[in-house]
């Protein structure tokens, strides 16, 4: 097949894309197919700057500041949808990009019109994932349990002390809906950037607008304590689950980055019941959200056995500490084959994915 690799892009997530498609077209190549890679933000990459990236390395320990991208997106705003690929560049696009347009469905709608087959979820289900308070009402509404949250839906309210009617929760608010610890992050981001973890009131304002750097709207979560599982699901059908033992207290981005700073285990040590639940409610997430293609849908497991959806990728990390092709790997599929199943189910989903 005709391939072209879409990669990095404007989002704080750039630098992973990047890694994703790098490997991912490194690993098309050698099951015979014919691949181009173009970065989203700067146009075509040649195989000569694809190894010269490689050799650097790509993802840093801290993501791009919002400054950074700032300056990056004022450069490429009027150019993105030109370095799309058009109806009979490709046979399909493979989508290595991760947060921002490249996940919220926006590339996929201009892929749409274009006519282009694309890997991963249509635009809908993209938008619906990366919506973190959306996904939630959606996944309580097909008996999938996610924590108890509040939004921080307008900033302009941070100083006036309204409360979550007036769209930004107090104090109050929170200690009496969620009580203490919560999760602050933004709404339609990944990778936990702009993630942080609230023990006591006085920090809740920090984080909240730490998180409002990266996004127009700040979920309040409930913190569950438990231990964090990752469920890949690819064409409907769930693949092993992991479970991720990591360095720091939540699984932030350095410690899904950097090799070593998480310990990641496929198959997770769970029994054969807990598998089976787990495995079944992330099937079940990939169905309220419409899904198809790849996805990894993500889990906290309390002490008492209960599983808590945290949220669901539409384009997971590809990179080579990434969790979909370690629970691939785990069921017997290597990188090259999963790629090229992936490519394979945009062109045909009765092959094994739910059609767009």
């Amino acid at each position: 097949m005709r391939i072209i690799v879409l990669m990095g892009g404007t989002s704080s997530e750039r630098d992973v894309s990047l890694a994703s498609g790098l490997r991912i077209a490194e690993a098309l190549r050698t099951k015979g197919h014919s691949v181009k890679t173009v970065d989203t933000a700067k146009g075509p990459v040649t195989e000569a700057e694809e190894r010269q990236m490689l050799a650097g390395g790509v993802v840093k320990t801290t993501p791009p500041t919002p400054d950074e991208l700032a300056r990056m997106r004022a450069e490429s705003v009027t150019a993105t949808a030109a370095r799309l690929p058009k109806r009979g560049d490709c046979d399909v696009a493979f989508l290595a990009l991760h947060g921002g347009s490249g996940e919220d469905g926006t590339i996929q709608a201009l892929l749409d019109l274009a006519g282009v087959s694309y890997t991963g979820s249509g635009h809908l289900a993209s938008a619906l994932a990366m919506d973190k308070d959306l996904s939630k009402h959606l996944l309580r509404a097909q008996g999938v349990r996610t924590a108890d949250w509040l939004m921080a839906t307008d900033r302009a309210r941070h100083a006036t002390g309204a409360g979550a009617e007036g769209g930004f929760p107090t104090v109050d608010d929170v200690e009496r809906a969620l009580g203490w610890p919560v999760i602050v992050k933004p709404s339609k981001q990944g990778s936990t950037v702009g993630l942080s973890i609230v023990k006591q009131p006085g920090e809740l304002r920090a984080a909240i607008d730490e998180a409002f750097k990266h996004d127009d709207e700040v979920m309040i979560e409930r913190f569950i304590a438990g231990r964090e599982l990752s469920a890949p699901v690819i064409g409907g059908e769930a693949l092993p689950v992991g479970e991720i033992i990591p360095k720091h207290e939540i699984y932030d981005y350095e410690c899904k980055y950097t090799p070593g700073m998480a310990e990641e285990i496929f198959p997770a040590p769970l029994s054969a019941a807990e598998t089976a639940e787990v495995q079944s409610q992330a099937v079940r997430a990939f169905g309220a959200l419409k899904l198809s293609g790849c996805a990894r849908i993500d889990f906290r497991m309390t002490a008492s056995g209960e599983f808590y959806c945290l949220e669901a990728n539409t384009l997971p990390g590809m990179t080579a500490t990434s969790l979909v092709p370690q629970g691939a790997a785990a069921a017997g599929i290597s990188f090259p084959d999963l790629c090229d199943r992936i490519a394979r189910l945009a062109i045909d989903p009765a092959s094994g994915a739910a059609g767009r």
